[in-house]
């Protein structure tokens, strides 16, 4: 077949055929026999002048995905499927976890924190649709350190501008509570408990815990299962709950025990005692471990409670204001004594009266005012001994991080001045130049002596 507008450049003929006895085609001048075109791709549409072809429209196919996000997909529609949500969720997920997984701060990552995104992607569409699902929930089904899901969470949330709503405790109590397998189907009767009524039940102790600042700062986990170990003693306290520990608890309900949650269930017994000491119809004091079987009282008259308690914490207050006001009273005596003494001996030297001042500045209530300032000093060393209490010891309820410090108090140290010499001399220090009329006695024979032995 031969091309009309195409000619050899060798003889100048346009008798030019396509040859395609060969694997690739090519245009020969039949004239000559030259090679007019050579292995040139070119278009259907334009064979004139050898136009090149792209490599999509010649032999490149679609780009499919790789391995590592078909299987980070796979995982998050099987979480979704462990979790029940609905396919909205899981849609949305999907929908995150690839344009999380193209970003440059997750495309060069581990195979671990890739999986962990995607629970984190999960874990974020829940909240943003109401699902109540927690962080921990997420870490048990990756089998992962809860701090790295959270680092994973906060850098994802920060990249693709996603506001999640703050989830509350009591929101996801439910979803906790039906973890327990304490029904009539899995445990003997004397265990059983409706998941409604131990739900609700938690509910109101997590919410006392609240008032009272022991969520504050708390991981949720051991808060939840603190509030449904009480929450199921107190509905039927008998002889078989109240002697149950929360180890055989956590066994009997197939759960693992979160080690903080013994710590957080004698904090909420202490606020439990304190409210159920101010039931008027309780005659026997309210102790750690009858005070299970008040907890149903309590939670129904907690506002009540909680008012009459910290009334009568600030009376408590009120007395011991009063009765430490009295004893300065009379410790305010003491210095007039010994002014009325000092009185009485005008003839005693500086340095007896010293000695003096220091050996009452020893007794409580005495050393005031006196020239050689050993009261100062000795203040001094009583606020160094004796740092400025915990004000969380003088309130009812605190947050735990002021009643239970982990770190000393910084003391502010005095700045290092340069010394110039025209600094202002206090009286104490002035009052130490001066000699005494001992110390002038015992100068005046040393000089004696010096001059003697220069003579000699």
């Amino acid at each position: 077949m031969s091309r009309a507008g195409l000619s050899c450049p060798g003889c100048g003929s346009s008798n030019v055929v396509d040859d395609n006895l060969y694997c690739q085609s090519q245009l020969v001048c039949v004239d000559c026999g030259s090679v007019v075109s050579e292995g040139a791709l070119v278009a259907a549409d334009d064979h004139v002048g050898g136009s090149d072809v792209s490599y999509s429209r010649s032999t490149a196919v679609a780009k499919k995905p790789c391995m590592n996000l078909i299987k980070g997909i796979q995982r998050v529609k099987a979480i979704c499927r462990i979790l029940r949500v609905n396919s909205g969720i899981e849609d949305l997920s999907q929908t995150y976890y690839n344009l999380a997984y193209q970003h440059e701060s997750f495309i060069r990552v581990s195979l671990q924190k890739k999986e962990v995104l995607a629970g984190c992607c999960v874990l974020v569409c829940c909240r943003l649709l109401n699902w109540p699902i927690t962080m921990g929930t997420i870490s048990c089904l990756l089998d992962a350190d809860p701090m790295v899901v959270g680092m994973v969470y906060q850098e994802m949330v920060k990249i693709l501008n996603i506001e999640p709503p703050i989830i509350n405790v009591t929101e996801v109590m439910e979803a906790h509570s039906l973890e327990y397998k304490i029904t009539s189907l899995h445990v003997p009767e004397e265990y059983a408990e409706s998941s409604k009524d131990l739900t609700k039940r938690a509910v109101s102790l997590v919410e006392l815990a609240a008032d009272s600042w022991i969520v504050t700062g708390r991981k949720p986990i051991p808060i939840m299962m603190a509030a449904i170990y009480l929450s199921w003693q107190s509905l039927k306290p008998n002889k078989h709950r109240l002697k149950c520990s929360l180890e055989k608890f956590c066994q009997i309900a197939k759960v693992n025990k979160h080690r903080p949650a013994s710590k957080r269930i004698t904090e909420m017994k202490k606020v439990l005692c304190k409210l159920g000491n101010e039931i008027p119809w309780v005659r026997e004091a309210v102790t750690p471990d009858n005070v299970v079987r008040q907890v149903e009282d309590i939670l129904k008259h907690r506002y009540a409670l909680l008012r009459r308690a910290l009334r009568t914490h600030e009376e408590a207050l009120l007395v011991e204001c009063q009765a430490s006001c009295e004893d300065s009273l009379t410790e305010e005596a003491a210095p007039t004594q010994s002014s009325a003494l000092v009185e009485q001996n005008p003839n005693a030297s500086s340095v007896e009266q010293c000695e003096l001042n220091a050996e009452r500045a020893q007794r409580p209530g005495g050393g005031d005012d006196n020239p050689c300032t050993v009261s100062e000093l000795h203040t001094d060393i009583q606020e160094s001994q004796y740092p400025t209490p915990n004000w969380g010891k003088r309130v009812l309820f605190a947050p735990p991080c002021v009643t239970h410090p982990r770190k000393k108090r910084r003391v502010e140290q005095p700045e290092l001045k340069d010394v110039t010499g025209d600094e202002e001399i206090s009286d104490s220090e002035i009052d130490s130049y001066i000699r005494t009329p001992r110390e002038a006695r015992e100068f005046t024979l040393t000089q004696q002596l010096f001059y003697e032995s220069e003579k000699s």
